[in-house]
Formats: C-alpha cells, sequence, structure tokens
C-alpha cells in the first residue's frame, strides 16, 4: 500500500477505532436477554445512546422510544462519518450509506402500500444516508405509493421506480440492483481494491439468502435469476445460473464448493429455517468484515467494519426488545442474535 494511500486514511481510520471502542460489549447481549425492557432501556439511556434517550424521551415512551433513539443513534454516528472523512474515504463512505436511502425508500413504499400510519412508517426510517429526515417526513405524508415514487423524481433512486406497475418487489430489487452496480462503479472509479473486495463478498452473501429464500419458495431458475445481483466475489453468473437451477437438496450440496459453506454447515443438515441460515450468513459476514480490516488496518476496510459493526449492534439490541415485546422464548431471540 503506498504511503499517500496510507495518509489518506490515517485520520479516518484512528476515528473509527476511537468510535468502535465505545460500542457495547459482545458480553453484554446474553444479559439483555434476562433483563426487562426498562431495564434495558436504562441502560442504553447511560450509554453513548443517552443523548438520543434524553432528547427523545420528551416525546416518546416504552418501546417507542428504544426504536427511535436507536435509529436517530445510527443515523447521526454514520452522518458523523461522513462529516470527519475526507477525499476518497468520504467518496466511499457516502455511497456505500446510500443502503439507508434505498431503505427508507422501500419502508415509505411499502407502508403506504400495507395502509401503514406516518408514524409507524417513520418509526423504522434511518435518515443516514443522502435523504435528510426533513425529506423524509415529506415523503411519509404523501398519501399513494405513486405519489411517492413522483417525489422522488428528481432523486438518483427515480429510474429505478419509475417502471412501477403495483408489485412491490419488483421495484425492491430495481433499488438493490441501482444501489449495488452504483457501488460497483465507486470501487472502479476510486481504483480501491480493499472495498472492491468487500462489497463483491457481500454481493455473494445478499445472493446467497436470494436464492435460499427463492429456492424455499419454488420460484423458476428464469425468476430467481431476475433477483440476482452481479459483480459477487465467488458466485459468477455461470454459478448463480447452476445454483438457480439445482432442486433444494442438490442446490445445497453444491455450496460446499464456495468458502460460505463454513457458515453454515454445521446446520446443514436441518435448513428449515431461513432465519437461521440468513443470521449464520449475517455472522459470516461481521467476521469477514472484522477480519480483512485487520489485513489492511490503514484503509477503508476498518471503517466499513464499523460500519457493519454499529448495524448490528442496533440490530440485535431491537431484536431483543421486540422479541421481549412480542414474548419470543430465550433460544429463539438468542438464536437471531449476530455476534
Amino acid at each position: 500500500m503506498g504511503t499517500s494511500h496510507t495518509v489518506k486514511y490515517a485520520y479516518i481510520v484512528a476515528r473509527v477505532r476511537a468510535m468502535k471502542g465505545k460500542l457495547i460489549p459482545k458480553d453484554m447481549f446474553p444479559k439483555f436477554i434476562n433483563m426487562e425492557i426498562p431495564e434495558i432501556t436504562r441502560f442504553i439511556g447511560e450509554s453513548e445512546y443517552k443523548k438520543d434517550v434524553d432528547e427523545l424521551g420528551k416525546k416518546y415512551k416504552g418501546t417507542d422510544l428504544f426504536e427511535h433513539a436507536l435509529n436517530q443513534n445510527l443515523a447521526l454516528t454514520y452522518r458523523k462519518l461522513m462529516e470527519v472523512s475526507q477525499d476518497e474515504a468520504n467518496y466511499l463512505i457516502t455511497e456505500y450509506l446510500r443502503y439507508w436511502d434505498i431503505w427508507n425508500i422501500k419502508t415509505i413504499i411499502r407502508g403506504k402500500f400495507s395502509g401503514a400510519s406516518e408514524e409507524e412508517i417513520l418509526e423504522d426510517v434511518v435518515s443516514a444516508g443522502q435523504l435528510r429526515y426533513r425529506d423524509l417526513t415529506e415523503f411519509i405524508k404523501i398519501q399513494t405509493v405513486e405519489g411517492v415514487i413522483a417525489a422522488l423524481a428528481k432523486t438518483p433512486y427515480y429510474p429505478a421506480l419509475v417502471g412501477y406497475k403495483g408489485v412491490l418487489a419488483d421495484i425492491e430489487n430495481s433499488l438493490d440492483k441501482l444501489y449495488y452496480s452504483g457501488l460497483v462503479e465507486a470501487g472502479i472509479a476510486s481504483k480501491d481494491k480493499y472495498f472492491s473486495k468487500f462489497l463483491r463478498t457481500e454481493i455473494d452473501l445478499k445472493n446467497l439468502k436470494t436464492l435460499f429464500r427463492m429456492k424455499r419458495a419454488g420460484l423458476e431458475r428464469e425468476e430467481i435469476q431476475k433477483l440476482l445481483i452481479p459483480g459477487g466475489m465467488e458466485l459468477k453468473a455461470s454459478d448463480l445460473s447452476r445454483l438457480s437451477s439445482l432442486p433444494f437438496p442438490e442446490f445445497v450440496r453444491a455450496l460446499e464448493e464456495f468458502s460460505y459453506w463454513e457458515a453454515i454447515r454445521d446446520i446443514s443438515n436441518d435448513m428449515n429455517s431461513l432465519t437461521n441460515i440468513e443470521t449464520r450468513l449475517d455472522k459470516y459476514g461481521i467476521l469477514y468484515a472484522c477480519r480483512i480490516s485487520y489485513y489492511y488496518p490503514l484503509s477503508i476496510l476498518p471503517v466499513l467494519d464499523y460500519i457493519v459493526s454499529k448495524k448490528i449492534e442496533v440490530d440485535n439490541l431491537r431484536m431483543i426488545v421486540r422479541g421481549k415485546e412480542t414474548k419470543l422464548s430465550e433460544d429463539t431471540i438468542k438464536s437471531h442474535l449476530v455476534m
């Protein structure tokens, strides 16, 4: 790695290391499972989430406060990364965090499609991308899916939305492909091989989740292939085509050819739970991000590792509280956590 590249990333990596040191310790999550929701809320109210809990506590209570505090903290944390980064790092971070624009557009359109209230939709948006909170609240006030799409006409996401014909899955797939094609282009433009390596692995994992879901749903090869994203690390176009065509048992056996098999090897005899499979693949992803960030400590990778780790922290906290609220067993909650 060249000296200029090292110098470019030294500052942002130092900031990220300090931020990662403030993440909730992993050994706390089993303890949260044994706590009641008010106890968990009090805990995060004394942690890095304190400012968010104090501010939002004037408006929300209970689980609503918990959800909004998590989302606000996540958004502000990611925006801080964009603010303290420069040049290539800022460009790559900004492009990667467009994930949240995609997330929010999907959330709003799903909400409008299903008739959810404005407050219900607002609870799930995270203003961590290029669309600001005030923009998102304005979109949420629009009554119809078609109206939301029209309001997004001047955004870079409109090309994925313009062909909407009443099928949510189609535009969600189009949004995902638009996002990842933009990231691939960003990696090519920056000539950052570390970013590209991380991204291509993420595409593989997303495609594997899609394959598992669609194979279990009994979709035909042609329908499955429409949903897959090109540009993965190990799963080339020919691999995706072959995997799409195999019956489910043969599809599972064929995965032994790829490194991702290690993530699901020990549950390969019981593939009844897609949630367990996806949790294992998520664990593989976070371990991979952590491992390669140590290999290349002065690159974009430690930043991406932190972005992933922060999201996992919030997802785990949310899973525990939602699980408790819906009376899930402790074992079920544990099985859904990504540690």
